[in-house]
């Protein structure tokens, strides 16, 4: 006999960093398993300390980490995650990252300028990730810099039903923030019943970040609730302008729908003084109680993270999850 057979069994662990850890519970619970027991600290001088309790070899790991403030210790953490596992021979490592850290910085607008989102992709392709998972990435592109399968999940669905339930029975428009995002204004469209499309012609000053100047409203919003949709909402300053000229365009109200809340300076209290009716986001990323108020929902996108886990897992389709 020149070789030996053994049926082997697959095995589905689940890892999370301590970014985002309530997220990570929930997927655990959908899935009908327990995150992997992991032993995390920093020494004083700022490294991280990481080691899994359980044996992972042979296992099919999936390592959750939504990269929120401060961003590069979630970073280095699911990165030393990763080397872990490979070292502990895994026989495959899925990086999750229901955030991508610096998905902004995707091309050059200058001299000199660094591709921070290709070198992020590098840095999990060095480290020992077989394919990544990521949800509404800032440009779809971004895909390609992952030399190996990306699972890119989209939220509009989650939002798009919530938005649908409760608006639905009123005039509506769907409104890109800038003429960049009209692609995924027309998803949106299609997915509230073709409702009209309009987009915020703006100006931005690449010198300076997280600061836009929105110019006009193109496209007809009179007497329409408005949903201005983006794929993040940072310190609030080009979603609120958005709003505020939409309502002074004649729009009957705004609603807001994002999918990521980074939520970082003032944007909690420009959003609380913002003409928008309500500001619909999910949980890809950790919302603490002083950046909740009374106009803000939060959707959960663990049920997305667990029907794609499951697929990959299964061999399965992640594309059949967006179908209607």
């Amino acid at each position: 006999m020149s070789s030996l057979k053994r049926a082997t069994e697959k095995n589905l662990m689940l890892f999370s960093g301590r970014a985002h850890p309530v997220l990570a519970s929930e997927v655990a619970n959908l899935l009908d398993i327990k995150l992997v027991p992991t032993t995390s600290y920093d020494f004083a001088n700022g490294e991280i300390y990481v080691r899994f309790e359980e044996s992972v070899r042979g296992c099919d790991a999936f390592i959750m980490q939504s990269h929120s403030a401060p961003i590069n210790d979630a970073i280095m953490e699911q990165l030393l995650m990763i080397d872990a596992l490979k070292r502990a021979s895994a026989k495959r490592i899925t990086v999750i990252l229901p955030f991508y850290g610096y998905a902004r910085q995707d091309k050059k607008h200058l001299g000199r300028e660094p591709i921070s989102a290709r070198l992020m992709a590098d840095l999990f392709l060095t480290a020992g990730a077989d394919r990544l998972m990521t949800v509404d990435l800032h440009t779809a592109q971004i895909q390609g810099f992952f030399d190996g399968p990306v699972d890119h999940l989209i939220a509009m669905p989650i939002l798009g039903r919530y938005v649908k339930k409760k608006y639905g029975k009123k005039p509506l428009a769907v409104v890109s923030p800038d003429a960049g995002r009209i692609k995924v204004a027309e998803a949106w469209s299609r997915s509230l019943g073709n409702a009209p499309l309009a987009f915020i012609h703006k100006t931005r000053d690449i010198s300076r970040p997280n600061q836009t100047k929105a110019n006009r409203v193109v496209g007809d919003v009179t007497g329409r609730v408005c949903v201005l949709v983006d794929d993040l909402i940072d310190t609030g300053g080009t979603i609120v302008q958005a709003a505020e000229a939409l309502m002074a365009d004649g729009a009957a109200d705004v609603v807001i729908a994002a999918t990521h809340a980074v939520f970082s300076g003032p944007a909690v209290d420009r959003l609380k003084n913002s003409p928008a009716c309500e500001i619909i986001v999910t949980n890809t990323l950790p919302i603490h109680d002083d950046c909740r108020f009374d106009k803000l929902t939060v959707l959960s996108i663990a049920p997305l993270l667990a029907q794609a886990i499951a697929a990959i897992f299964e061999d399965g389709s992640v594309t059949s999850l967006f179908r209607d």
